[in-house]
């Protein structure tokens, strides 16, 4: 083994001691943390020039091929009004192969919305477009698509999903929830050819490491991901360390249902290397800014979203993750929603007595009182997203309540305070993938998107540290990885990113120009800006 010093810097370790000076990596651990003068001697030094160092970012809940398919479609969500969606399509189309695809968009750009198939057959009609939303719950298609994926006013909503029809019952072009899934994304995974999902995996690769990026949770996972997940690391292409969560639909039949649990279980079991399979993903809810959360009391227009998974299917698919050991994390953004996912949680427990389990949920924008506390005693991770609450994307969210619940949203302090773990993550590509953006909107609430929006609950930001550390050790904890790393301690995995600049002095604004010189993973360097 080669031991190297990295001396000359400010360390945040996330550890009770904050900062060191220096660390001497023996191959890809890290074999002591302290000050220059006690370091012991090693092979080469290098001199990091003053610089912070941070634990590697692990993104806690992301979706690793929608994402590097994101990296390569139209961006959208700084396009602020129709007009601009539209001339962006209309550019699209002047390049593309037979097919436009774009992702990101705002309901709060498009007049009243409602977008329909008719605007963008305005624009492109000889060729499908499918446009995701912002928040990857609905996806946007015109005439061609609808043809292409063979929706007429005889097809059927799916279970927790809603193709949106007009008056006449004629498809209007929108797609919610599992109606997405099931036709707009099921024919995107159908058209997809291994080449392009290998690109994929090598966009995600290359912004991870230059965003400091050292490992991620994937909370989608199928055996499309995997397979190009293990091409990538056959390759030698995959220097991220990635667990996974294997996605487990409401089919409607029980039977069906446990045995994706089971296939979830049996993947746990067959996965080794940097790519592992630890728990199953339900999706109990949609969205605020659709109306599709499951809220306790109705939206500002009346209306009120069911739970796409009712309890008595819930129930037993949570039992039965839970007795075969698997990790089970539950999308629950509105409190109707969250509120089952406890009970399910709960009820697991009473089932399958006392053992190790470490369950979350996912996102609880928000959640009713006393949820954080409840979490607590089940010891139910709260995985949360800063860069969800931006305000340059919050009006929209907020006006869909329409009352004082938009007061509590995203409400971090309060998982804190009773003692829940948190762990911070993006949910890339719902939002950007940039580890420092995600900082800067945890420690100041402002946006990230848009600097002059001003911002929105700065009683709920946190110091950098704390965020810091939601954002590398809880994570690392999270998925039950927090013995081996997540930290710059003394037995942990060598992971850690070099910044350019000292947020920590410089203030919160500084991490949105703030650039990752150096990503470290296992003791090598795995980029170099």
């Amino acid at each position: 083994m080669t031991r190297t010093l990295y001396r000359n810097a400010r360390f945040f370790t996330a550890n009770d001691t904050a900062w060191a000076d220096a660390v001497v990596v023996d191959g890809a651990e890290f074999v002591f943390v302290g000050t220059d003068s006690d370091a012991p001697s090693s092979d080469s030094v290098v001199d990091l020039e003053g610089r912070v160092v941070l634990p590697g970012f692990i993104d806690a809940h992301t979706h690793l091929l929608m994402m590097g398919e994101a990296l390569g479609q139209i961006g959208l969500t700084d396009a602020g009004s129709l007009d601009e969606i539209q001339r962006r399509v209309t550019a699209a189309r002047e390049t593309s192969a037979g097919v436009v695809r774009g992702r990101g968009w705002l309901f709060d750009a498009i007049p009243g919305g409602a977008p329909t198939a008719a605007m963008i057959d305005a624009v492109v009609a000889d060729v499908p477009v499918y446009l995701d939303a912002n928040d990857y719950h609905s996806c946007w298609v015109n005439s061609a698509a609808l043809g292409e994926l063979g929706i007429t006013r005889d097809t059927p909503d799916p279970i927790g999903g809603r193709i949106e029809r007009d008056a006449d019952g004629e498809p209007t072009g929108m797609l919610y929830e599992t109606a997405a899934q099931q036709f707009a994304w099921a024919h995107r995974d159908a058209t997809t050819t291994d080449e392009q999902r290998d690109a994929a995996v090598q966009r995600v690769v290359e912004a991870y490491l230059a965003a400091g990026v050292t490992g991620a949770v994937d909370m989608a996972f199928d055996a499309l991901a995997l397979e190009a997940l293990e091409r990538a690391e056959r390759r030698g292409a995959l220097p991220l360390r990635i667990a996974a969560h294997w996605f487990v639909a409401n089919t409607g039949d029980d039977a069906q249902n446990l045995a994706q649990v089971a296939e979830a279980a049996e993947r746990a079991l067959a996965v080794s290397g940097t790519v592992r399979v630890i728990g199953i993903k339900l999706v109990l809810d949609g969205t605020i800014d659709a109306c599709t959360a499951a809220m306790r009391a109705p939206y500002a227009d009346g209306s009120h979203a069911a739970p796409i998974w009712p309890a008595d299917r819930l129930l037993p698919v949570v039992a039965a993750a839970d007795a075969a050991g698997l990790q089970v994390a539950l999308h629950a953004i509105g409190d109707e929603a969250s509120t089952l996912a406890l009970d399910a949680i709960e009820h697991a427990i009473t089932v399958n007595g006392d053992r190790p389990r470490r369950h979350r949920i996912e996102h609880l924008e928000y959640a009713a009182p006393g949820t954080a506390e409840r979490m607590a005693r089940l010891g139910v991770t709260a995985s949360m997203q800063p860069v969800h609450a931006d305000p340059a994307i919050f009006a929209n969210w907020a006006a869909q309540l329409g009352d004082d619940r938009a007061d509590r949203a995203f409400a971090w302090p309060e998982y804190e305070d009773a003692g829940a773990l948190l762990a911070f993550s993006t949910d890339a590509p719902t939002a950007p993938h940039a580890a420092l953006a995600n900082m800067y909107v945890a420690t100041t609430r402002a946006s990230a998107l848009d600097p002059d929006v001003p911002a929105v609950h700065p009683q709920f930001a946190l110091p950098l540290e704390r965020a810091v550390v939601h954002a590398t050790r809880d994570a690392a904890v999270s998925i039950g990885d927090g013995d081996w790393r997540g930290r710059i301690a003394v037995g942990q995995v060598a992971d850690f990113a070099v910044l350019d600049v000292d947020p920590f002095s410089e203030g919160s604004a500084s991490l949105l120009t703030a650039r990752v010189l150096r990503t470290v993973i296992a003791g090598k360097t795995a980029h170099e800006a």
